[in-house]
């Protein structure tokens, strides 16, 4: 009989944001040079030391399996999910500073003015376009943490040194602002980050992750996250107030006909791609494609099901980032019960060798997968007993 944890809820949160308060930050002299320095300047996103919440009362529950689960209540805070879920002070540190950068984020992105090559906002006393607005923001995130040893982002592909410790410290890459190009549009954008332990970026595999996480900016603004040592992805909304709510678990991705289907144009040399299409379409699954690969892929996570797939061909090469897009999508996609595959294996298992590698990707049901690895390759290292088949 196993004995399991549910955590029972107390409401401490961060205090809001003030545009009014700011603080200096300190500077790492060994900060590398290609480093814009505009982003560690005084600003208002980081005001006062993270507040730490109260020990949480403990309910002891049964269950049948033999594995002990820590569950966290919906309707936790962030900062008591964290509290719960993790004993690592550097993690919990790390996630809140990104929950506040995600909170700015989402603000100056909802009040962004777009012309007609870019949409700005201010920073300071800059004008600046939102993706690069939101870079800053994330690295001086990750430097107020005082956990985060390296970071990189697309925005800024070299290593940054964040000043954060390598024994107990974390190195970080990110996406800054997925989809920048739509925000004009007024369609969903997001931010995505995976983090590391120590000081290496390459060399690892997105399987040696401790958490990934997304911020999506859309009529709902939610912070998705995933922790290595805990079951499940946890989706957190932005309330009224600025506090971030626990409101959903998933810890399975179902059968259903949904699919997302990227980078439309290699069907037009890759026979095996047009040909999975084919099948979408023939078997009657609903289309629901954005453009934007944060919201697409959240959606699988969100609805438990569905396929999302962005493949290359001789003239259609690869665009996604293994380090900054592909492996925190594909930890969030696998610890929510999917799967993930390059075509021959998850993009988990995939070695980051260089900053910039690139791959093609499909994320989604065990089935689904199934018919993705057997369709372009012809073999699925998935396959097994259970029939290939979605349900409406």
């Amino acid at each position: 009989m196993e004995t399991g944890v549910a955590c029972c809820a107390r409401g401490t949160f961060l205090p809001s944001i003030s545009s009014q308060h700011s603080m200096s930050l300190f500077s790492p002299s060994s900060i590398s040079p290609s480093f814009n320095s505009k982003v560690l300047k005084s600003s208002s996103l980081f005001g006062e030391s993270l507040r730490v919440a109260p020990k949480s009362s403990l309910k002891v529950v049964k269950s049948k399996n033999s594995t002990s689960v820590t569950k966290c209540e919906i309707g936790d805070s962030l900062e008591e999910f964290l509290n719960k879920a993790t004993t690592d002070k550097g993690l919990r540190t790390l996630l809140m500073s990104m929950g506040e950068a995600l909170r700015t984020i989402a603000f100056k992105v909802r009040t962004a003015s777009c012309g007609g090559t870019a949409c700005v906002n201010s920073f300071g006393d800059e004008q600046l376009a939102v993706d690069m607005l939101a870079d800053k923001l994330l690295f001086e995130a990750l430097q107020y943490s005082h956990f985060c040893k390296y970071a990189c982002s697309e925005e800024v592909p070299e290593l940054q040194d964040m000043g954060g410790p390598i024994e107990g410290g974390f190195s970080v890459a990110f996406d800054p602002l997925d989809g920048s190009s739509i925000v004009d549009t007024n369609f969903t954008v997001g931010t995505i980050f995976g983090v590391w332990p120590g000081d290496k970026l390459t060399g690892v595999t997105g399987r040696d992750q401790v958490a990934a996480a997304m911020g999506i900016y859309g009529p709902r603004t939610t912070y998705v996250l995933a922790l290595k040592d805990i079951p499940g992805t946890h989706e957190f909304l932005l309330l009224d107030e600025g506090k971030w709510q626990h409101v959903k678990d998933t810890t399975e991705i179902n059968e259903g006909k949904l699919f997302s289907p990227g980078n439309l144009r290699a069907t037009f040399d890759n026979p095996e791609y047009s040909k999975l299409i084919d099948y979408y379409v023939k078997e009657k699954y609903t289309l629901r494609y954005t453009g934007g690969m944060v919201p697409d892929v959240n959606q699988i996570i969100v609805k438990e099901k569905g396929i999302f797939t962005n493949v290359i061909s001789p003239t259609a090469k690869a665009k996604l980032r293994l380090l900054f897009e592909v492996a925190p999508l594909g930890f969030l996609v696998e610890k929510a019960g999917g799967h993930s595959s390059d075509g021959h294996q998850s993009v988990l298992d995939k070695v980051i060798n260089n900053l910039d590698d690139r791959t093609q990707v499909a994320y989604g049901s065990k089935n689904e997968i199934i018919r993705f690895e057997e369709t372009l390759y012809g073999s699925s290292r998935l396959k097994g007993a259970v029939p290939v088949g979605a349900t409406a």
